[in-house]
């Protein structure tokens, strides 16, 4: 693990030049004790203290040794909370995760303890409460890197190593009795697992798709019932030719969206779905498929981030030097539909395929963006409650930018944040649930919540002033080296956040 003590270049002291030296003093040799040299007091002691005083927390858990890469929170119960890293500083480091429950978090009083009835006692309140392990999640060999809870209903957290190692826990919550959990079981089909991502179809439960170092993607599902056989391959895919970093549902679960650092997007007919509409390429196993080969969605140096919009109408993919390309997805009836309206999908499918600008089979490169300097890093949607409703697009950069596109104006600019976390790379945003609100977290190590309701760039604005911030929450060491916010959850309502880490802490705040 990093030191949290910055080596900080310090300028020269201002010497007045009219004053000379007496020759006295220039002749006086000062010893130091034994020999050694006096060490000096270092500033960035007292740096550190005031990083450790300002904690807007309400609560933490410090168990892990080392970084935090991974968070998951549970569909059902927002309180639980299921975390991973590395387990110690040392290279060869297995991983370890922890669940831990935010419902004893203590809420903070709004007014400071001047404005108590009894203030001495306000003051002596516990300023933030220190959260135990439910369970600690074992057995892997390296870092955890990715963490999802199965949908709808959160029978089972996989995680996701660096070792290749995904494994299945069984947990069965227990309200006012905590969680039992048990681990079903593990495959390991590749060499590293970058992320993990649940199927929110209500008709296929417990699934999960995962991407790889080696380009391929695999869907699970866990079958919590089948000790034997709990992690059952569906599907397995293998055109990507380089890492796949990023991965994402349709809606209805019915696609799966996948990118790749060789520029390829693909979205796979998982269930079949798209190949009894017509709706496959020649391949019988993509709806839709763009590589670098095709000129206008060609990305030099790959792609690392992708979105869905809500309404199932495109999908966003970010990649290298803040290039965000959005491309419409295929149409796809209702599986309870007439064999008639299955006969016309086809033939529009057939007619589509002299056409990219065919709504119904998807393709279209609606918008080649690219506002932002260095590379795309996490992306997010939003419908924003509007007559009709306002489909935002924001992308968060390297370059420490925040970017939000209006979908319904053509993707225009709507805001330009270009010091969102002053100057440090953007990690994840999020939107609150069908909102304006935009969350966002960095290497500062600070997370930001910011009001997109006004329109206009704010290209002169920091992380401050009129560019919409509506309120930060400091406690993680940040400044990049050792430091930084790699995660976070806030729920359906963003009431709470609970973020993971570089430092090896997980907080917890109160909006």
């Amino acid at each position: 693990m990093s030191s949290s003590k910055d080596n900080v270049d310090r300028p020269d002291e201002d010497l007045d030049q009219t004053e000379m030296l007496a020759a006295d003093d220039a002749a006086e040799e000062i010893v130091a004790n034994d020999g050694d040299d006096i060490a000096m007091d270092s500033d960035n002691e007292d740096e550190e203290l005031e990083l450790v005083l300002h904690n807007d927390s309400i609560a933490y858990f410090d168990q892990p040794q080392d970084s935090l890469f991974a968070i998951a929170q549970h569909p059902v119960h927002a309180s639980l909370i299921a975390i991973g890293g590395s387990a110690g500083p040392d290279d060869d480091a297995p991983g370890a995760g922890w669940l831990f429950d935010t419902s004893a978090a203590q809420t903070r009083p709004v007014l400071p303890p001047s404005y108590a009835s009894d203030p001495a006692a306000a003051a002596e309140a516990p300023k933030s409460t220190q959260l135990q392990s439910l369970f600690e999640l074992d057995g892997h060999s390296d870092s955890i890197n990715a963490l999802a809870w199965t949908l709808p209903r959160g029978e089972v957290l996989v995680s996701g190593g660096l070792d290749g190692r995904m494994r299945a826990w069984k947990a069965d919550v227990r309200p006012g009795a905590g969680v039992a959990v048990a681990l079903l079981g593990e495959a390991q089909e590749v060499e590293e697992i970058n992320w993990l991502a649940p199927c929110p179809s209500p008709a296929n439960p417990n699934t999960v798709a995962l991407g790889a170092s080696d380009g391929s993607v695999w869907i699970y599902t866990i079958d919590p019932s089948d000790a034997s056989n709990p992690c059952q391959i569906v599907q397995s895919y293998f055109l990507h030719t380089a890492a796949c970093t990023a991965g994402a549902w349709t809606p209805d679960g019915q696609l799966l969206a996948t990118v790749s650092e060789d520029s390829s997007l693909y979205v796979w007919d998982v269930w079949g779905v798209a190949a009894a509409q017509g709706l496959v390429a020649d391949n019988g196993m993509t709806a839709l498929s763009l590589t670098g080969e095709d000129q206008r969605f060609e990305v030099e140096g790959g792609l690392y981030s992708i979105a869905i919009d809500p309404k199932g109408a495109f999908v966003a993919a970010g990649g290298a030097s803040g290039a965000v390309k959005v491309v419409s997805l295929p149409r796809l009836t209702p599986a309870t539909q007439s064999q008639s309206s299955k006969s016309q999908a086809r033939g529009r499918a057939a007619a589509g395929k002299s056409s990219a600008a065919d709504q119904s089979t998807g393709g279209q490169i609606l918008a080649s963006l690219h506002t932002q300097s260095d590379s795309v890093e996490t992306l997010a949607v939003s419908l924003a409650p509007t007559t009709p409703p306002t489909t935002l697009l924001a992308a968060g950069s390297v370059d420490g930018s925040i970017v939000v596109y209006d979908a319904g104006r053509r993707f225009a600019v709507r805001r330009h944040i270009p010091g969102a976390h002053d100057g440090h790379s953007v990690v994840r945003l999020d939107f609150v649930r069908d909102s304006w609100l935009l969350t966002s977290c960095g290497m500062d190590g600070v997370v930001r919540r910011w009001d997109l309701r006004a329109s206009g760039s704010s290209s002169a604005a920091g992380a401050g002033g009129d560019a919409g911030l509506l309120r930060e929450w400091r406690g993680h060491r940040g400044d990049g080296e050792g430091g930084g916010v790699l995660g976070f959850v806030q729920g359906q309502t963003g009431e709470r956040l609970v973020t993971a880490g570089d430092d090896g802490v997980a907080l917890v705040f109160e909006a």
